[in-house]
């Protein structure tokens, strides 16, 4: 689908702030708020602006740490399908939050959030290691989530260095 220029612009505004007003966006794009709802709608329709979510520090949210896992899966891809079966079959799985076909060494990054470090593994050992195409895997667990979309995490203070120009 091609996008004129301005339906562009409102997509990177909705991609970086979702709760942004249309009528703020309209003043933005110098367009009416009827514009810009027609436009939204469209998108919303042709599977453009897919889905609106928010961005959760769960680290600061008592008893809700939870522990994400990033796996790297070898994948024997299958006759006239290639990787497409096998990761429709990993996507459907509720611990699995995304799915990516990668250059590399490995064909799939897959990303897993459980309650524990234990749930993950569970969730490798006896699903996704046993799917007939998975061949490898290998699980990185996430320690600190320092930046994530574009939003900076935790304390990180202003920046102390000293400028040093000519």
């Amino acid at each position: 689908m091609q996008l004129r220029e301005m339906e562009l612009d409102l997509v990177r505004i909705l991609q970086n702030d979702a709760r942004i007003s249309t009528e703020d966006i309209g003043k933005m794009l110098q367009v009416s708020t009827e514009e810009v709802e027609e436009v939204v709608n469209k998108l919303e329709k042709e599977k453009v602006l897919v889905r609106y979510s928010s961005i959760v520090d769960w680290s600061k949210v008592e008893g809700h740490e939870g522990v994400t896992a990033m796996i790297d899966v070898k994948v024997a891809p299958k006759r006239g399908v290639g990787f497409d079966e096998v990761a429709h079959r990993i996507y459907r799985y509720k611990e699995v939050k995304s799915v990516y076909l990668m250059s590399g060494a490995y064909d799939l990054s897959v990303t897993v959030e459980g309650r524990s470090m234990h749930e993950v593994a569970t969730f490798v050992s006896e699903k996704l290691s046993t799917l007939d195409s998975v061949l490898s895997t290998t699980t990185h667990f996430q320690l600190k989530k320092y930046k994530h979309d574009g939003t900076i995490f935790g304390d990180h203070g202003e920046d102390r260095r000293i400028v040093v120009s000519p």
